[in-house]
């Protein structure tokens, strides 16, 4: 009897350590240190930087009530903004992977949107950091190449807004984001 109590209990806490560890190991928990210069390429990251950061809290441990949750019958719930900022996710990252965005339909559950739209952050913010000429990062649409400029005021600035609505809505859910990010420094303290 010992010894299955025991057996549980390691189970138990390796699944919730997993679940832990798993979550750590998106980025955006906290910005990344800035770099040492100022180039556009920095700059530009930085905003994506902060985005991701802004989108890991805003984000985080969303409850079935919260997914659910819209402000009116004619705007979308929580769930559906977190797919609109999934989707201007893939137009950031498209753009610095010089890829187009193809007109794909995807069933996805709000940890895999939530866990791929980090990554998508990240990856774009990290090909931003080291670039010494951004203005190749085009957004494509078919045939059709939009100046970088347009990331900045399209779908990276309607992201951040977007993050700004699912904290109003956590909290008239009753589900505030944790008290202790600070989103001036990007960290959070301790």
């Amino acid at each position: 009897m010992r010894y299955t109590l025991l057996f549980t209990l390691f189970i138990v806490s390796s699944v919730s350590f997993g679940q832990d560890t798993k979550e750590m190991d998106l980025p955006y928990y906290e910005v990344p240190d800035y770099p040492e210069e100022f180039t556009a390429g920095t700059m530009a990251a930085r905003m994506v930087d902060a985005l991701g950061f802004r989108y890991y809290w805003a984000s985080d441990s969303l409850t079935e009530k919260d997914l659910a949750y819209k402000a009116n019958e004619a705007g979308r719930s929580a769930e559906e903004t977190i797919k609109h900022i999934y989707d201007l996710s893939k137009i950031i990252v498209n753009s610095t992977l010089k890829q187009p965005n193809p007109r794909e339909k995807e069933d996805l559950s709000y940890v895999e949107m939530r866990t791929k739209t980090l990554m998508n952050l990240k990856t774009a913010a990290d090909v931003l950091r080291t670039s010494e000429d951004i203005s190749q990062y085009k957004i494509i649409f078919g045939e059709q190449e939009i100046p970088f400029w347009n990331q900045v005021n399209g779908p990276i600035a309607d992201a951040i807004w977007h993050c700004g609505q699912l904290v109003i809505y956590r909290r008239t859910t009753g589900n505030p984001i944790n008290p202790k990010v600070n989103h001036f420094t990007g960290k959070v303290r301790v």
